[in-house]
């Protein structure tokens, strides 16, 4: 990615890149960390179906909860859409 390039021309790269590796409808991981203490948790199930996947794992020292997230979307734009949504949540770290 250079320097000079706009949001625009990276999702669509980013978009080609999901595009080029998985076949819609899909199975699609995404990740997450959230601070233990707050809503995170709660918030961060608001942003995904009710049939989506959860697995939580704490951080050694407890602060933090690492959510790995399974869930079957229809698009790229899908997977923009939940990552856009949890990134509104306070102290969430998208990886």
């Amino acid at each position: 990615m250079s320097n000079s390039e706009s949001a625009a021309e990276k999702r669509e790269r980013l978009r080609k890149q999901l595009d080029d590796t998985h076949r819609w409808p899909s199975a699609f991981s995404f990740k997450f960390i959230v601070p233990n203490e707050g809503e995170g948790e709660a918030k961060l199930k608001e942003v995904f179906s009710k049939d989506a996947l959860f697995r939580a794992r704490p951080s050694r020292n407890g602060r933090y909860i690492a959510f790995t997230i399974e869930e079957r979307v229809h698009s790229a734009e899908e997977v923009f859409e939940r990552y856009e949504a949890a990134a509104h949540i306070p102290g969430v770290i998208s990886l």
